[in-house]
Order: C-alpha cells, then sequence, then structure tokens
C-alpha cells in the first residue's frame, strides 16, 4: 500500500527481461517537471495525513510556496482531483478545493478497484511460463512468512504495513502491461489514506490476511488463472469490507470540514517545509 513504487525492470508474459539496451535507455529516469513535481509534493502530504481530509488547498498558497506560475500548479491541482485525491466543493462562483474527504463508500470503492486490478495482475502472473511463475511464488511466500513472523512479534506498524505492500507489488509491478500499471500507482496510494488512519484497527486482522496471501502464492504457482484472480478479489473484499465497518464504528474523516470555510492550505509546519 505504498504510495511511491520504485520502478521495476519490465518483463513480457513469459517472464523474460528485456533487452539489456532497453534496460539501459529507461535507467536514468529525466528529473520530473514542475507539474509533477508540484503533483507528487503534494499527494506525499495528502497520503501521509500532513494535509488532513477536507483540508482546503488554496492554489494561490501553492504557488508561493512552490515558487511557481499558476500554471503548473493548477494542472497538478487537476490531475490530483482526476484521481480522487482532491474535490472541489461550494457554489458557482464560490468553489474551493480540498484534500477529499476519508468516507465509507469512497474507502470501500477505492479497495474494490484495487482489487480487481490486482486480481487481473494475478491472473496474468498465474498466466506466465512454469518457471517464471513458481520463483513469483516463492518469493511471495517469503514476503508472506515474514509477514507472518513480524505480525507474531509486534513489529512496528510502518513495517508490517510495507510488507503488506511488497507483496502485493510483487506480483503486480513486471508482470502487468503499461496501461494496467499506471492504473494502479494512480489509485493504490488512496488505499494507504485510508490504512494510515485505520491501521492499529486494521492490522489485527493480519492473521486473515496472510492465509488469504498464501491462497494466492499457491493459485500463482499451480498456474491456476481463475483461483489466482478471485483470490487476490477476495483478500481486498475482506478488506474493504473490514475498512466500512470501521469507518460505521469511529466515524468519516473530512465531512465536517465542509459546512464552514478553512484557512488556507499549508499553515502546518510539517507542510510549510515540505513545499519550500
Amino acid at each position: 500500500m505504498c504510495p511511491v513504487h520504485s520502478s521495476t525492470r519490465a518483463r513480457n508474459k513469459s517472464g523474460s527481461r528485456l533487452s539489456s539496451g532497453t534496460r539501459a535507455r529507461s535507467s536514468a529516469p529525466e528529473p520530473p517537471d514542475n507539474v509533477t513535481r508540484v503533483y507528487r509534493e503534494l499527494r506525499a502530504l495528502i497520503v501521509s495525513g500532513e494535509l488532513p481530509a477536507g483540508s482546503r488547498i488554496a492554489e494561490r498558497a501553492v504557488v508561493k510556496r512552490m515558487g511557481l506560475s499558476r500554471t503548473p500548479v493548477r494542472s497538478a491541482l487537476h490531475r490530483l482531483q482526476q484521481e480522487g485525491f482532491v474535490d472541489s466543493v461550494g457554489r458557482a462562483g464560490d468553489q474551493r478545493l480540498i484534500v477529499t474527504p476519508l468516507t465509507k463508500d469512497d474507502g470501500r470503492e477505492v479497495f474494490l478497484i484495487i482489487g480487481h486490478l490486482e486480481g487481473l495482475a494475478a491472473r496474468e502472473a498465474a498466466s506466465l511460463k512454469r518457471d517464471a511463475r513458481i520463483a513469483l511464488a516463492q518469493r511471495l511466500r517469503h514476503i508472506n512468512r515474514m509477514l507472518a513472523k513480524d505480525a507474531r512479534g509486534r513489529s512496528p506498524a510502518s513495517r508490517l504495513f510495507d510488507l503488506d505492500d511488497e507483496f502485493h507489488r510483487t506480483f503486480v509491478e513486471g508482470v502487468v502491461g503499461p496501461r494496467l500499471l499506471a492504473l494502479h500507482r494512480a489509485i493504490k496510494p488512496q488505499i494507504e489514506r485510508y490504512a494510515r488512519l485505520y491501521v492499529n484497527v486494521l492490522l489485527a486482522e493480519l492473521p486473515t490476511s496472510v492465509k488469504q496471501h498464501a491462497i494466492i502464492a499457491s493459485a500463482i504457482a499451480s498456474g491456476d488463472p481463475d483461483a489466482a484472480q478471485k483470490a487476490t478479489e477476495t483478500n481486498w473484499q475482506t478488506a474493504a469490507d473490514r475498512l466500512a465497518h470501521l469507518i460505521a464504528e469511529y466515524g468519516e474523516r473530512g465531512i465536517w470540514l465542509l459546512s464552514r470555510p478553512e484557512p488556507p492550505i499549508l499553515s502546518g509546519r510539517a507542510a510549510k517545509q515540505r513545499l519550500r
């Protein structure tokens, strides 16, 4: 459930890596342009909770902090709005941008979308040639064993969160095509917004996740695409149901802020530091 995914070498359906020439050309990513820079900075603040759900995002304040013109800032905010991190509220002529609230319906939808995307990824993984899928399943089982061990040892929540995320990324990145990967990377960080807020309660259900992970790995190893897809979607369906129950019990976040104006973005010390 990590917001920033490290680049991985692409694989074809047989599980083999692309040519070394292709790798060499893609090994040195170009520095981000201003739109990407603003987008990444703001998204990181939103995902981490430094900009809480419902917080107002004032375009003028972002422009001032980033030292940029309005054009890249506006483009970055538009992208964040398209991806669901930012929302527009208020009537025409008095609209303002806010960090999208965390709600039961939204959380459930995001979890189910990721479930379907990763279900397709698991299906592709189970369709790899035997040697490739066996090696992949071995890596998945190794990560899952570490997750189970660390859960029993009461490791920090961040460590457990990272291991769970690594398990899922392992059968997504390097397996699926660029379109599915782009969708996954755009939506997956929204999962982290919810997971960070409810992490302590969600971690109580880790034994169930570990068992479901084992089923996913076995289905991939045996080359059963239908079973791999179903097991992955079941894993996320379980998480979606759990999240909906938690939000119903503890309440939604950011909704109350919609009823009254909020001060502009970046009033917090951490946000100021990040965007100087």
